[in-house]
């Protein structure tokens, strides 16, 4: 367990670090996500990006657990 909050917190700041280069990538805006915007009200719902990120997860999880 302590290794794995290691290894948590040394990707988060690595992830914080390259932020400004991150945050250019196209996630949260694939095609099939929802982004709905009216007058005074606006909502987005990344589908398609949490599908995404869900299958890298579970692909890296298995790959360690090997």
């Amino acid at each position: 367990m302590q290794r794995l909050l290691i290894i948590a917190g040394f990707a988060l700041l690595v992830i914080g670090l390259a932020w400004p280069w991150v945050s250019r990538l196209p996630f949260g805006r694939l095609p099939g996500d929802i982004h709905v915007v009216r007058e005074g009200f606006s909502f987005h719902f990344p589908v398609v990006t949490c599908i995404v990120i869900s299958v890298v997860i579970s692909l890296v999880l298995w790959i360690f657990r090997r």
